[in-house]
């Protein structure tokens, strides 16, 4: 009764921001359970070799493709190319994201644009793109990496922290406009893991600091969240949906 529950032969995910970090983890882990896969990213040279190790030692197919989803047009591309290659599109993953610290009395123009068009407006794009054909043979998944700064706030983090937010509210919203065609919608919240993203915005100093705020006194590494991807990600998860699961190692219950 519950050995298929993970399975997703046949199926075919979506990951976005998928040639390094949480995104290529979580791709693995669909592929390894039978999915094929298309990750993209802006840099060819990453998702090649992506590409390859996601799928080394499986059958499951695992196609990739340059996107900038920041640019008007492109998570339309994006979802058309995919559905020309596969024919469908049955988990989506809203992984790309991108971060400019600046603090609240120094936010430009430029840097609130640029990252409220990836981390929120091009995730909306991308999302309406493919929800058409999920709607129709009702099923389907959609998850949002937000992130623990989507739920409480860190100095300098104002943008960042408002898309992440923003994920959580319209995942809530978009589940109860799915829900009767079958399609769950949830957000995966990460705290601090050991991607490129956070290491390149944080000084020694603060990336301790995470690590003492941590229950488990350490950074995640990708791999942790794949558990969380697949149930999401399946049948396994088809009752839970408008849900944000928390992923930080216990940053947020260190309240004081």
């Amino acid at each position: 009764m519950y050995e298929k529950l993970f399975d997703l032969s046949g199926r075919v995910a979506l990951v976005t921001g998928g040639s390094r970090g949480l995104g290529k983890a979580m791709a693995r882990a669909y592929a390894e359970h039978g999915a094929g896969i298309m990750i993209c990213s802006r840099k060819a040279e990453e998702l090649e070799g992506a590409a390859r190790e996601i799928g080394e030692g499986l059958t499951a197919p695992v196609e990739w493709m340059t996107a900038d989803l920041a640019k008007r047009g492109e998570p339309e591309r994006l979802a058309q190319e995919t559905l020309r290659r596969f024919g469908r599109v049955d988990v989506l993953v809203n992984n790309a994201g991108s971060n400019i610290p600046q603090r609240a009395d120094q936010i430009t123009d430029e840097a609130w644009d640029q990252i409220i068009e990836l981390n929120l407006s091009g995730i909306m794009r991308l999302t309406r793109a493919v929800l058409p054909q999920m709607m129709e043979r009702r099923w389907g998944r959609v998850i949002h990496i937000s992130s623990v700064l989507g739920l409480g706030g860190k100095l300098g983090r104002n943008v960042y922290s408002a898309t992440k937010a923003a994920l959580i509210g319209m995942t809530r919203s978009s589940a109860l406009d799915l829900g009767p065609y079958g399609v769950t919608v949830n957000c995966i919240s990460p705290g601090p893991f050991l991607t490129e993203l956070p290491l390149s915005v944080l000084t020694p100093d603060q990336q301790q600091e995470f690590t003492n705020r941590t229950a488990l006194k350490r950074w995640g590494n990708p791999e942790e969240i794949a558990g969380t991807a697949l149930l999401l990600g399946t049948d396994a998860g088809s009752y839970i949906t408008g849900a944000t699961l928390l992923i930080d190692g216990g940053v947020l219950a260190n309240t004081l």
